[in-house]
């Protein structure tokens, strides 16, 4: 890779594995990040450029931090476990990420790679592909859905590249204490019980840092639009708590059926996978 790539989000669970495989890739960063984020994480990145608030900034700031620029991978957003589904922040990203692509077109960024949801799609359909018809039901998945959207067609009018990756069910390095795959290694770790639901719901779990690699793989492509980052592997809740119980030979502590299921969730979430041209 020659060009240089602006990245957000560089510190967050997702960002920090896109940064990881940029840096294996040998690729030039400048990682555009909130001053209260802890720098040191940063050792793989030509530039910093820090703001009390990324979703602040306006047209003109961005095109000027988008000087030289070749490509962007947008990832930070809000997405505070148990708060950012319904926040108000989530259109303060919105209206943020539309100033910055703004910047981007007049900097004449070639290429800008946006992260999405999954569940910007209609999630009746079990088996979701980039024709997957859009129903977000929330005010997360409406404002990613809403950027999709805009982007989609303005960029392109810019003559500016345009992806839209979404991720499916992440779990790995840095996750947030307070989500399933860490509560589960808490739990087994020391010994006591892991309160679950009855497990039976259908889901697409993927490692983060293999959704790194891939989005990273997206960046480098010349693939334009929705792009899903998935495993496309079917599993049940219940089968993967059972394989990491399994680590600790204590099945036994898993409680399924201990917390009532949430009559709204999807049985089935699985992404479909596509190749990506090079």
């Amino acid at each position: 890779m020659t060009g240089t790539v602006l990245l957000t989000g560089a510190t967050g669970f997702v960002g920090r594995q896109v940064l990881r495989e940029l840096a294996e890739r040998g690729a030039r960063v400048r990682a555009v990040v909130r001053k209260q984020c802890k720098l040191a994480t940063l050792e793989n990145v030509e530039s910093v450029v820090t703001t009390p608030d990324i979703f602040a900034e306006n047209a003109e700031w961005w095109a000027d931090i988008c000087e030289g620029i070749d490509t962007i991978i947008h990832v930070a957003w809000y997405a505070e476990p148990g708060k950012y589904l319904q926040s108000t922040k989530n259109l303060d990203c919105l209206t943020g990420t539309l100033q910055m692509a703004k910047g981007a077109a007049q900097a004449r960024v070639r290429r800008f790679i946006g992260i999405g949801t999954c569940f910007e799609y209609d999630l009746a359909g079990g088996m979701l592909s980039v024709q997957t018809p859009l129903r977000p039901l929330t005010a997360y998945a409406g404002a990613k859905a809403a950027a999709f959207m805009a982007l989609s067609r303005w960029l392109s009018e810019q003559g500016v590249e345009f992806a839209w990756c979404r991720v499916f069910y992440l779990y790995g390095e840095g996750e947030d204490a307070r989500r399933l795959v860490p509560y589960l290694h808490t739990k087994l770790a020391s010994g006591e019980p892991a309160e679950l639901t009855s497990g039976n719901q259908i889901r697409d779990f993927l490692d983060v840092r293999d959704a790194g690699r891939m989005i990273v793989e997206s960046a480098l492509s010349n693939e334009q639009g929705p792009i899903n980052i998935c495993s496309g592997v079917p599993i049940t809740v219940r089968q993967l708590a059972e394989q990491i119980a399994d680590k600790y030979g204590r099945r036994d502590l898993l409680k399924f059926g201990a917390r009532p299921s949430n009559l709204v969730d999807p049985p089935c979430v699985v992404g479909v996978r596509r190749e990506m041209s090079p």
